[in-house]
């Protein structure tokens, strides 16, 4: 189920104070909000002109991180470079690439103060320095238990599915014993729960090849407000309008299924 909404930081009333550490902008969490009915993954599905804007947009990402955090959102992840955007030509991508290293090499010692573990996922090798810059963040990360932010990096969510399969296959899988179960132990991370809810700024209702296989049956809110305009009170209010569905996986009748990975 899908949906466009316009979120806008919520404000006037008394709020609930969110339990993350001290942020960058700090906002409340609004009084209606069921901290009980949190999604456990939450899914930023970026456009190719926000992936572009990268480099200036370290306070959406960690503003979106200290929003999670408030929340109780155990998986944040973030589609900050497609396998397509690596095979763009080398003005745009040296510029990609660039505002990529500006991140991530702010952003590491944050992320360890606030308890957020670094991921990566994606099949495409990643340049020098980026590549380096980014595993020395993982580590620096590594021990994070409050949540864990996944970046996409020369991420396809296609070749996530062809690359599970082509592991059955190299394992002598018989086709009979090839289900969905099976697919979902070889996907890039295994122990990543299906997104619950998959947010799209900047106004295009797509997913942009966005954890294809994982996103069947998440909930998609899709925003007008440009990527670096983007704050944490964009996701309180798409984690309000996801609390006012029906989820049916499918079904007739709604239901909490037993998803994969840990809640």
């Amino acid at each position: 189920m899908s949906r466009t909404v316009e979120a806008s930081p919520p404000s006037g009333s008394p709020s609930r104070t969110g339990a993350g550490f001290p942020a960058t902008n700090p906002e409340p969490v609004p009084d209606e909000l069921d901290p009980d009915r949190v999604p456990a993954h939450v899914a930023w599905a970026l456009a190719g002109h926000d992936r572009a804007e990268a480099a200036i947009a370290g306070p959406a990402l960690l503003d979106l991180v200290d929003g999670a955090l408030a929340l109780g959102v155990r998986w944040l992840t973030v589609q900050a470079l497609s396998a397509a955007d690596l095979d763009h030509p080398g003005d745009r991508l040296a510029g990609l690439l660039a505002g990529l290293e500006a991140l991530v090499g702010d952003a590491a010692d944050q992320l360890a103060g606030r308890g957020v573990r670094l991921r990566l996922t994606g099949r495409r090798p990643l340049p020098e320095p980026l590549a380096g810059l980014l595993h020395r963040a993982v580590d620096r990360t590594a021990a994070g238990d409050r949540l864990t932010l996944t970046l996409a990096l020369g991420y396809g969510g296609r070749a996530e599915i062809v690359d599970a399969i082509a592991a059955l296959a190299d394992r002598g899988v018989a086709a009979d014993q090839v289900d969905e179960a099976a697919i979902s132990r070889h996907l890039y991370h295994p122990d990543m729960p299906d997104p619950d809810l998959v947010v799209r700024p900047s106004g295009d209702p797509r997913v942009s090849d966005l954890l294809l296989w994982e996103v069947a049956y998440s909930e998609l809110v899709f925003l007008d407000t440009p990527w670096t305009d983007v704050r944490r009170g964009h996701l309180y209010q798409a984690v309000l309008d996801y609390q006012r569905r029906d989820r049916r996986y499918g079904g007739l009748d709604a239901a909490t299924p037993d998803r994969r990975g840990p809640r």
